[in-house]
């Protein structure tokens, strides 16, 4: 899907108080940054924030931190933030394959990955969000009783994230559906934007949840 550029998004990124900035200085800080210890959880691609900030709203005893590598799709959730103020959620503009040089071992309770860039095309494999290369950088920063959990409405993505969570040695699968909306995992399940409108045209949602083998 083409993004449309907005216009001054990269300012408005830069001045707010909501985006951390130079973010791989805070690796080891994050408790520092939210002021407690309180549990970290992050969401990448996180798109326009409707999922994270909703996650923010009902768990104030967590923290979150929203990834998003387009500055025309992060300023939106910017603009919902200068109206909420969640306390604890901020924002990083990233590419997110530098997430092990942002949070340190053990520094992350859970990620989400919601609705990531398929890439298609074979030669891109090691990009999609669900690769064994991200699993690995995952591993550098999951606490030990981590998960992951991972929609898609992408079944080709999907059963390649299975394949990937076999091959890798140190993950689990601990559940999956085909179709989210018409299985047990429904419950308690928060939307994103574009889960909301591929439920609304019928389309069925791929959930995975994965954790470490040793944390069983």
């Amino acid at each position: 899907m083409r993004l449309r550029n907005v216009p001054g998004s990269r300012d408005v990124i830069a001045e707010s108080p909501y985006t951390i900035k130079d973010e791989t200085t805070r690796k080891g800080t994050w408790g520092e940054i939210f002021g407690n210890d309180n549990p970290i959880y992050i969401e990448i691609g996180m798109g326009k924030g409707q999922f994270i900030m909703e996650l923010a709203r009902s768990n104030p005893d967590k923290n979150y931190v929203g990834i998003e590598k387009y500055s025309s799709v992060l300023v939106r959730a910017l603009e919902k933030q200068d109206e909420e103020q969640f306390p604890n959620i901020y924002f990083i503009r990233m590419e997110a394959e530098y997430i092990a040089d942002v949070f340190a071992e053990n520094e992350v309770a859970g990620i989400y990955l919601n609705f990531s860039d398929p890439w298609p095309k074979d030669r891109h494999a090691k990009r999609r969000l669900t690769s064994v290369q991200f699993l690995e950088r995952y591993d550098r920063i999951l606490a030990p009783e981590g998960h992951i959990v991972f929609k898609t409405d992408n079944r080709e993505l999907f059963d390649f994230s299975l394949e990937q969570v076999e091959m890798a040695d140190k993950w689990e699968l601990l559940n999956h559906t085909y179709d989210l909306h018409n299985s047990p995992y429904v419950t308690g399940n928060v939307m994103t934007e574009y889960e909301t409108r591929f439920v609304a045209k019928g389309n069925p949602i791929c959930r995975m949840e994965i954790c470490r083998r040793e944390s069983w």
